[in-house]
């Protein structure tokens, strides 16, 4: 079976992933490589204390979380490095104390159904300064150990190396044949839409409406002389802004949410200032860092900024996922795993009931307008 994947972010490099481990399965990826939203993500894996009423999300989300250990074991298995993961725990701050509790009471009645939220505590000041001795905050937090931090373009970069697939790094068109579907001269039996915001230019050609729209997304990454963040947690306060700690002294801060900035891949040094001024109120050390640097990236959401995935609705063999929003590199490797299987089997993944795809592909009435 020869399959294209179109898109190399966290959908399309997970999918190829788990495509390389079948037999008799050839596995060509095409990317353009500008605006992924994978390589600026903030990268934190925490969907426990999500309020959001969406309990399919809340499920995709969850076993999304709950698939990254494996997902790492059988990296490394394969001969991989994988620091670019690493449950560090997450410390939550919040404006009001009741609000704690509120949280708490949510993750705590999640804890059985996924026990990787692991230690959940609410943390006294003098805990948390011992934890994390430069942050700034006055208060309690919410605490809890099996949060992650992740850097995404690290892992996409390992899961394409491990899929040992071709990557062809060009903008591609997609054609309807009389069976499958050509993509830059070559014919494809199953294909994976996996192109984020970009999916309406696929489509769009075929005579889909396509409720997919661009998010920007900007953020900072600070490098600091001797510092020890390989076991720093997480921070997350209220508003835009969070603070992630990676290895090697680097520390992220961000990402920025722009609803109407289209396609525009420009850094926006104001949008950039506020990040790092909100950022400093309880991290002041970023003004320490000998180096800074910024990432730029387009995220998708659809109107009701739930993701989904599936089968085109009349198009056989073609699937496609999209709309993931900020919570892409949770919700991707699980979703990418479902659209595998579908693809494998000719069935829908009936693991979780989400919403049909249809509601985000619709047929033109006229495909020649």
């Amino acid at each position: 079976m020869k399959v294209a994947i179109i898109g190399a972010g966290i959908v399309g490099s997970t999918a190829a992933y788990y495509l390389s481990k079948e037999a008799n399965v050839h596995v060509t990826v095409f990317d353009h490589g500008l605006g992924q939203a994978t390589k600026a993500a903030a990268g934190i894996i925490c969907p426990w204390f999500s309020r959001r009423r969406h309990k399919a999300w809340y499920q995709m989300a969850r076993l999304g979380a709950d698939l990254y250990p494996q997902l790492i074991l059988d990296l490394q298995k394969d001969g991989f490095e994988t620091s670019f993961y690493k449950q560090v725990g997450i410390f939550l701050h919040k404006k009001t104390p009741e609000h704690f509790q509120d949280l708490y009471h949510l993750a705590h009645s999640r804890l059985a159904e996924s026990p990787l939220i692991g230690d959940l505590r609410i943390l006294s000041e003098e805990a948390i300064k011992k934890a994390f001795p430069d942050l700034q905050t006055k208060g309690q937090m919410l605490y809890a150990s099996g949060a992650a931090r992740l850097d995404g373009a690290a892992l996409t970069r390992t899961l394409l190396a491990a899929s040992g697939c071709s990557v062809i790094r060009k903008k591609v068109n997609l054609a309807e044949l009389a069976e499958g579907y050509q993509i830059d001269g070559q014919m494809f039996d199953r294909v994976i839409l996996a192109a984020g915001a970009w999916l309406g230019n696929l489509l769009e050609p075929l005579g889909y409406e396509v409720d997919v729209r661009p998010q920007k997304g900007q953020l900072l990454d600070y490098v600091f002389e001797d510092y020890q963040t390989e076991h720093l947690p997480v921070f997350m306060p209220e508003g835009e802004i969070d603070v992630i700690p990676f290895d090697h002294g680097r520390v992220s801060v961000g990402a920025s949410h722009e609803n109407d900035k289209g396609f525009d891949l420009t850094v926006d040094h104001e949008v950039l200032e506020r990040l790092a001024s909100d950022a400093r109120v309880f991290f002041p050390k970023i003004d320490q860092a000998i180096s800074k640097t910024s990432r730029v990236g387009i995220r998708a959401y659809t109107s009701d900024f739930s993701p989904f995935y599936g089968q085109v609705p009349g198009l056989p063999g073609l699937y496609a996922a999209s709309g993931l929003g900020s919570s892409g590199l949770t919700t991707g490797p699980f979703i990418a795993k479902c659209l595998v299987e579908s693809l494998l089997t000719n069935t829908i993944s009936s693991e979780i009931s989400t919403d049909n795809i249809s509601h985000y592909l619709k047929p033109k009435t006229d495909k020649s307008v």
